[in-house]
């Protein structure tokens, strides 16, 4: 960095520089142009142009559609919780407020999906500060980085923005003197007003006078931000633009410079490659298979058009000469006269080899699903005939595995961006006291009507008794009946967290990759039986052993059996009785009832 006497010089020489490869033990591997070539293929589009004699059949989407949704985290799948024994309690309002409030107001089901795609495509996903969630960083729009580590070195991103869209960043300061800006928003969209600066280089009329705008985080010279004498360093933020001058000269100008706290990116990789900023990506795996395929289609294409030709031979030179442009011009059924000995013939052009072409195409297909972890199960192809249902579902949750695993890994960063960035952001808003109307599932409304029939029981207590008042059983049941009767007419409720209630609340953040992935068909299909089984002979609950099978079986079909009713343990007896118990005890059954129509 001490070759550079300012941020403008630094910032056209990364430019240039993030052009050229890197070299990873002999592989030349490049960012931009592995970018560019991910995002040519995911879309159906070719390096050297589409054009009509080159057809494409896009093996890449697909697969990469199969992996956004297998490989995706739901925004009920992120759980909040107070980790504190004595206020765990308020886990609760943390919950519904994420869930119900900084979910809508932040998209961040948008986020999610964002950053998923960008990790499967490019094998790497970037991440920005923001005020409440995060912002996806599009890998398209950096103008440079360090190609072997992403965070390690200064980042460039490029921006487009409109005069309208540059004017709303004056909210942020830009344009302020007092923020180090050379010029005014005015200023510059002034003397970028019939002009676009292209990422080659060239320049461009265009209608929309878009102005572009480098933002650029890293650790550089204190004398960059203000005249001083300082050699130190700190990590910075500027934001900056280029005019060109009389000579076509670039110039550049600032908008905006300051210092950073806080290193404000985060990097999640997809399958790391030591060396290189991105690990493999899903497009890139297709790389090969997406290459030949679109040979072989290019192949087939030219023998159709071959194929198609109606070519004809002939010996007999007076036809030739009457028909110089062949026998176009004839009508049906037309009689043409052949001289003796001499004939007129279609040249044979049938397409032979196209079969080895489409063999061709479906072993690179077959590659390309082996690849990617897409065979024909999941992605909903049916079975051949005579597969057997239960290979079938084997075979489909086998696939899940690689996608299952590499879920884990992103669940895993979504949890380090929410307990860095998005948690100290939601403490800080409930802390001031907030009330927002939630709508409450009915496990949520029985826990909830629980408790404040239990208060309104209390209250109603003690008031008797400091008032000398005897009170009876039957008129506190009654009591809390009605209020159970009342709250539960509506689950639409107003949660009000008061102010400083959470304040201090060490609230911790648990991402269920687990419950993702369940097939609710199946899901479905196992409560059946298990209804079925418990409905025809339900005393046998009641027996331990057979309680210890059937907790076994629930535990095996990926079912939790408290959600089935707590069973008591019994001693064994030595033998099995030789005749049928009464029914005892139908709370299982009852309980399973309850889990059914949740």
């Amino acid at each position: 960095m001490e070759n550079y006497s300012d941020i403008y010089q630094f910032v056209k020489s990364q430019e240039e520089n993030y052009k050229l490869p890197i070299d990873i033990m002999g592989w030349r591997w490049n960012m931009p142009e592995h970018i560019k070539t991910s995002f040519y293929y995911k879309n159906g589009r070719l390096l050297t142009g589409n054009t009509d004699d080159k057809p494409v059949k896009n093996i890449t989407r697909p697969i990469l559609n199969l992996q956004y949704r297998t490989e995706d985290i739901d925004v009920k799948d992120i759980l909040l919780y107070v980790e504190d024994p004595e206020r765990y309690h308020l886990s609760f309002l943390v919950k519904k407020y994420h869930d119900d409030v900084f979910v809508i107001e932040n998209n961040v089901d948008d986020f999610l999906d964002k950053l998923n795609e960008s990790r499967i495509d490019y094998g790497g996903g970037l991440s920005k500060k923001g005020s409440g969630l995060p912002e996806v960083v599009p890998l398209e729009s950096i103008a440079f980085c360090d190609q072997t580590d992403i965070l390690s070195g200064p980042i460039g991103i490029r921006h487009y923005y409109s005069p309208d869209q540059l004017k709303e960043m004056e909210k942020k300061g830009w344009g302020d003197k007092k923020n180090g800006a050379t010029v005014t928003v005015d200023e510059l969209i002034t003397l970028c007003q019939s002009e676009k600066q292209s990422v080659d280089g060239q320049i461009s009329e265009t209608p929309g006078k878009y102005v572009e705008i480098y933002e650029v985080h890293g650790v550089f010279k204190n004398k960059w931000l203000k005249d001083t004498d300082d050699e130190g360093y700190s990590r910075q933020l500027h934001i900056i633009s280029y005019y060109h001058g009389a000579n076509d000269e670039k110039i550049g100008v600032t908008l905006f410079k300051g210092k950073e706290e806080e290193q404000v990116f985060k990097m999640v990789i997809r399958d790391p490659i030591y060396g290189r900023a991105l690990g493999f990506g899903g497009a890139e795996e297709l790389f090969e298979p997406q290459v030949w395929v679109n040979y072989d289609q290019i192949r087939m294409k030219e023998l159709l058009d071959a194929a198609s030709k109606v070519i004809l031979q002939t010996d007999d030179d007076a036809i030739a000469a009457r028909h110089p442009s062949g026998l176009k011009g004839m009508d049906n059924l037309e009689i043409l006269t052949v001289a003796d000995g001499k004939r007129v013939g279609q040249l044979d052009t049938f397409p032979r080899n196209i079969t080895l072409f489409e063999r061709s195409i479906s072993e690179w297909e077959a590659h390309a699903q082996q690849m990617g972890a897409a065979n024909d199960s999941i992605m909903g192809v049916s079975p051949t005939s005579g597969t057997p249902f239960k290979l079938q579902e084997l075979v489909t949750e086998e696939s899940r595995g690689l996608h299952t695993f590499r879920r884990g890994k992103f669940a895993k960063h979504v949890e380090e961006i929410y307990r860095d960035w998005t948690i100290p952001s939601i403490v800080e808003k409930i802390s001031k006291g907030v009330k927002f109307l939630s709508n409450l599932t009915l496990e949520e409304m029985q826990l909830v009507s629980e408790n404040i029939v239990n208060k309104a029981a209390n209250n109603l207590i003690k008031e008797r008794i400091l008032n000398g008042e005897m009170i009876s059983d039957e008129e506190v049941e009654a009591l809390k009946m009605q209020t159970r009767d009342s709250f539960m007419k509506d689950n639409k409720k107003f949660i009000e967290i008061l102010k400083g209630e959470l304040k201090d609340a060490p609230i911790k953040v648990k991402i269920n990759i687990a419950g993702k992935q369940k097939n609710m068909a199946s899901q479905v299909d196992k409560l059946v039986n298990i209804f079925r089984q418990i409905a025809s002979a339900p005393q046998i609950l009641d027996d331990p052993r057979m309680a210890k099978i059937f907790n076994q079986i629930l535990e095996g079909s990926g079912l939790s059996p408290i959600d089935f009713g707590y069973l008591k343990k019994k001693e064994a007896t030595p033998e099995l009785p030789t005749e049928t118990p009464p029914v005892t005890s139908t709370e299982p059954l009852q309980d399973l009832s309850k889990n059914l129509q949740q």
